[in-house]
């Protein structure tokens, strides 16, 4: 008898089906010699800090007695409810796993876990706490859940232990989000009073917003000159923009220079016209796929996942947590058949085998995502599905669509005579081919009827113009971001504005950026992390446009206080780890170790004299110095420090940073007993993002900046610290969890 172990109901279900003729019993299926039973995702977790070192007066809660925690074996129980009690269907579901594990008459146990890491260890775990005797152990993989699919992938099933590579970049995943999300989450938010939830992937996540966001709001136009000439040729107008820039106090020199451009006329150099084929995009990834949609129909990354998900689920779409474009050689029969399901629906369909297709060199672990045998009908599908399944489809049919999408590409090439050249170009779609099925948006100019010795009418004149600030992220260009987060700005700020890439664009350095494990989180992961940051209020997602919220701000500000770095660099390096742990090249351990140094980092300075006394601002609810004003304690709160007499009316508040310098409690001290510090250095205007230097005053329980007389006050300095709005809350000891 085989047991098969599917990761959810909806996945047992679909192979019951493609099996045929099975009984339903309770919490399983069985017939035709097999069982199928299910998990709901995960049933088991990692244990708490507590299972490993206990509070010392058995409380749950936060302290820093028992961090940071380092456990020598990581431990696992089943999945708990929201009063800390072990869920009663996750029990229930479990011990029919496990009865059914132990039964005599299974001989096989089959993981049917989703097609990735993840869902590999889903079912993993199930087995290894259940099992009591050894058994074969196999791996169903299944690249979409069509019933032909499934039937082949019983016949093909591999050893478990071929995928045990696999398993280990999944466990030290695990392992490693867990150490950093436990200790530097308790850590942070015992040091603010706040909830601070801090993950591996959600800090630099929110920090690329944050920084953006930053940047925007810190943004000072500059004014510039620029030379531009709008004047009709044959009708239509000519535009041309001189590559030369003038200061805004260079009015003159444009002018100028403009004068001698005008005096030299300009003609038409060269044209050039050819026809020539447009290639469509290529086949989605799911980041790919989810960019489309956030900008075509305002759906979140979650929504988007959500339908996706389903569409697979009910057989219609291939898996969809694929980092890929291209599709695997083995696949070209299976392609045929698609191809051939769709040229009975009337599409002009045929098979195309290029490289530009096909390529395992750029297929991690599962193909592009694409229709499968299985096609819906409209009335099977929401109005939602059928948006995102029909944008799946459509260009599947575009890629391989018999009809070329034929144009007329023009390159004319005007010249102002010893000065300059310019180059128009343009284009006109002549035969539509592909692009009546996928959407194309003609973004090339149509240009004039102009031919090689064409004079050309000009008037050169100097236009202000301003420079613009970075745009926000949307969803887009934040998925694009964490792709390959190296990537040049400026050679990621042009293809964002050459829009969609075609087939045969280079993208060699994205997919090796992939491989090596620098994206910042995965295809599988990235959407449910960066819903965590938008339920966490972080970030903010209107329409398809990514903001700060307040809590983000202060989630980054006050990790940057603490000294704890979660950017992009460190983030990428454990992301290269796990890629080493996958091909073989790095264990678990190791690459566990290599997170516990990074956090034990972030604890040892802690405990450094030298850096505590520099930068220590205490936890939340210590007392840290006496109000000078009415003698009563003064403690750590959230973001400053603040008299316990507020509600007699003492007003003693200073923030824990000010203009993006720490303040530690030993410069707090200094403050009272001396009533000013000497000359501080560190502090950055907020508005200009210069550094400037003064000395902190106390005045009326405020920190007021005092500059030396012989230097000039910075711009766009403020005069207090404390932050607008900001009130002192009643003393409260640190959370519990």
């Amino acid at each position: 008898m085989i047991l098969i172990i599917a990761e959810k109901p909806s996945l047992a279900r679909n192979i019951a089906a493609a099996i045929g003729r099975m009984d339903k019993r309770q919490g399983y299926l069985e017939g035709n010699g097999y069982l199928i039973t299910w998990a709901f995702g995960h049933l088991f977790s990692l244990c708490d800090i507590e299972a490993y070192s206990p509070s010392p007066d058995g409380s749950t809660k936060w302290s820093m007695q028992n961090l940071p925690c380092f456990p020598e074996r990581f431990q696992y129980e089943l999945r708990k409810d929201g009063n800390k009690q072990v869920d009663s269907g996750v029990r229930a579901q479990f011990d029919v796993i496990s009865s059914l594990c132990n039964r005599p008459d299974v001989d096989t146990v089959v993981n049917a876990g989703d097609a990735d890491r993840e869902g590999e260890i889903i079912v993993r775990l199930c087995i290894q706490n259940a099992l009591k005797t050894k058994k074969d152990l196999r791996r169903l993989w299944l690249p979409d859940q069509t019933p032909q699919t499934i039937v082949k992938a019983l016949t093909e099933m591999k050893e478990e232990s071929e995928y045990d590579r696999l398993a280990d970049e999944g466990f030290a995943r695990t392992y490693i989000d867990w150490l950093y999300g436990v200790n530097l989450t308790r850590y942070a938010t015992l040091k603010t009073g706040t909830l601070l939830r801090v993950g591996r992937v959600i800090v630099p996540i929110v920090k690329a917003i944050y920084d953006r966001d930053m940047a925007i709001r810190n943004f000072v136009p500059g004014k510039y000159f620029a030379l531009v000439s709008r004047e009709l040729t044959k009708g239509e107008v000519v535009e041309l923009t001189s590559k030369h820039k003038f200061e805004e106090n260079e009015r003159r020199q444009a002018e100028e220079l403009c004068a001698r451009y005008n005096a030299a006329g300009a003609v038409v150099t060269s044209v050039k016209n050819k026809k020539d084929k447009l290639h469509p995009g290529k086949l989605y990834s799911l980041s790919k796929l989810q960019n489309v949609l956030g900008k075509k129909y305002k759906m979140s990354m979650q929504e988007s996942l959500s339908v996706v998900q389903g569409l697979y689920e009910k057989g219609y779409l291939t898996y969809p947590r694929t980092n890929s474009e291209y599709l695997a050689t083995a696949e070209k029969d299976k392609i045929r058949q698609i191809l051939a399901n769709c040229a009975k629906l009337g599409y002009p369909v045929a098979f195309r085998d290029s490289k530009t297709i096909f390529d395992d060199s750029k297929i991690e672990s599962h193909s592009a995502l694409t229709p499968t045998y299985k096609i819906p009908q409209k009335e099977q599908l929401t109005q939602v599905e059928m948006q995102v399944y029909s944008t799946v489809f459509r260009r599947f049919i575009a890629v391989f669509c018999s009809e070329d999408c034929v144009v007329s590409k023009t390159e004319i090439t005007i010249d102002v005579k010893d000065y300059e050249t310019f180059v128009l170009k343009g284009m006109m779609i002549l035969e539509r081919g592909w692009t009546k099925y996928d959407d194309y948006t003609q973004k090339d100019k149509l240009l004039p009827p102009l031919e090689k010795g064409d004079p050309v009418n000009i008037d050169f004149k100097p236009t202000q113009k301003e420079t613009s600030p970075p745009k926000h992220y949307t969803i887009e260009t934040l998925n694009n971001y964490l792709k390959n987060p190296f990537k040049d700005e400026k050679k990621a700020a042009k293809e964002a504005a050459d829009g969609e890439e075609q087939i045969g664009d280079d993208d060699s350095e994205d997919y090796r950026a992939i491989f090596e494990g620098l994206e910042l989180g995965t295809e599988a992961t990235r959407t449910g992390i960066i819903d965590n940051a938008r339920k966490s209020e972080y970030i903010d997602l209107k329409k398809d446009v990514y903001t700060i919220l307040p809590s983000g701000e202060f989630l980054i500000e006050a990790l940057t206080q603490m000294q704890i770095s979660m950017d992009k660099y460190k983030t990428s390096q454990l992301g290269q780890a796990l890629k080493r742990v996958y091909r073989g090249s790095m264990t678990v351990e190791e690459s566990v170790s290599l997170a516990c140094e990074e956090i034990r980092e972030v604890f040892d300075k802690k405990a450094d004299v030298d850096v505590t006394k520099d930068s220590d601002t205490g936890f939340f609810g210590d007392v840290v110095a006496t109000c000078p004003y009415c003698n009563r304690e003064i403690k750590r709160f959230r973001s400053f420090y603040g008299c316990t007499g507020y509600r007699d009316g003492c007003k003693f508040s200073v923030n824990t940073a000010i203009c993006k310098r720490v303040i530690p409690i030993t410069l707090l001290n200094e403050l009272i007993e001396k009533g000013q510090t000497p000359i501080l250095e560190g502090f950055i205007s907020p508005k200009s993002g210069r550094a400037f230097s003064a000395s902190l005053k106390l005045e009326n329980g405020r920190a007021v900046f005092v500059f030396d007389a012989r230097k000039p006050t910075p711009r766009n300095t403020p005069i207090y610290s404390i932050a607008e709005g900001e009130e002192i809350p009643l003393p409260e000891p640190p959370p519990e969890r």
